[in-house]
């Protein structure tokens, strides 16, 4: 089965600025890489529609799920839905179906949908509503593009919503062992040997806060027993060069 691949879109000048730290590149990787979704490019932009239509353009060609984040609230920096629309070249409207939703959502709890919250239910023409069990504002799906909210549970709360259309690949099998005090220069041959090696695996080396205080190796493959050989052998090399490793699956 073949791996599906992804890419994300962060949106928002507060990013860029170092206002706000992003949260949901770290966990929309972790929630594709268990449904053998290969994220394989993360891009940040700022709240400007040019910068956003030529992003998303680029994408949503080259991957096959693309998924935004930020930018679809009710202030009129919430360009997000307009440069959606743009990208793909049709209106941006009023969705019947997510006004509804909007107005339920805040006259069940006694307040009006005001001009701003009805901005939230502007979305590309002939879009989808991925629904938003956190605050009732829906996000959207049009193709392969899954346009998101940047607040952290709420983005998570929309990735279950849109979970049955994301088509599951090859799971990776990951192994790791980590050798403390061994310099990463010092096993830098091995891996590279190691590597040319073996067939369809990948092999990551990843310092210890500098070269000097340890690395550790993470071994990749769609077959478990490739992964096991790759980190059998990385392991034997760590031991040659005195230092005994801790050995750990690893969630790739």
């Amino acid at each position: 089965m073949p791996q599906k691949s992804a890419a994300i879109l962060v949106i928002g000048d507060e990013i860029l600025s170092g206002r706000t730290r992003d949260a949901n590149l770290h966990f929309l990787a972790g929630w594709l890489t268990e449904r053998g979704v290969a994220l394989k490019e993360a891009r940040v932009v700022g709240d400007e529609e040019a910068a956003i239509v030529a992003a998303l353009n680029a994408l949503r060609t080259e991957y096959d799920y693309v998924f935004t984040s930020g930018g679809i609230g009710p202030t009129h920096d919430d360009i997000t839905a307009d440069a959606v629309s743009a990208a793909f070249g049709v209106p941006c409207v009023e969705h019947p179906q997510a006004i509804k939703l909007i107005e339920a959502w805040y006259e069940a709890r006694g307040e009006e949908a005001t001009p701003a919250r009805r901005r939230m239910a502007r979305m590309p023409q002939g879009a989808e509503l991925i629904r938003n069990a956190v605050t009732g504002a829906p996000g959207v799906r049009i193709e392969n593009v899954f346009v998101m909210a940047g607040v952290p549970r709420i983005f998570q709360a929309m990735l279950a919503a849109v979970e049955p259309h994301i088509e599951r690949g090859s799971l990776i099998h990951s192994r790791a062992a980590t050798a403390v005090n061994l310099p990463e220069s010092k096993l830098a041959d091995q891996l590279r040997e190691i590597q040319s090696a073996l067939k369809g695996v990948s092999l990551g080396s990843y310092p210890i806060d500098g070269d000097e205080k340890g690395v550790t190796v993470i071994a990749r493959s769609e077959n478990s027993s490739t992964a096991d050989a790759a980190i059998t052998a990385v392991a034997a090399a760590m031991r040659a060069l005195g230092v005994e490793p801790r050995m750990e699956d690893h969630k790739a």
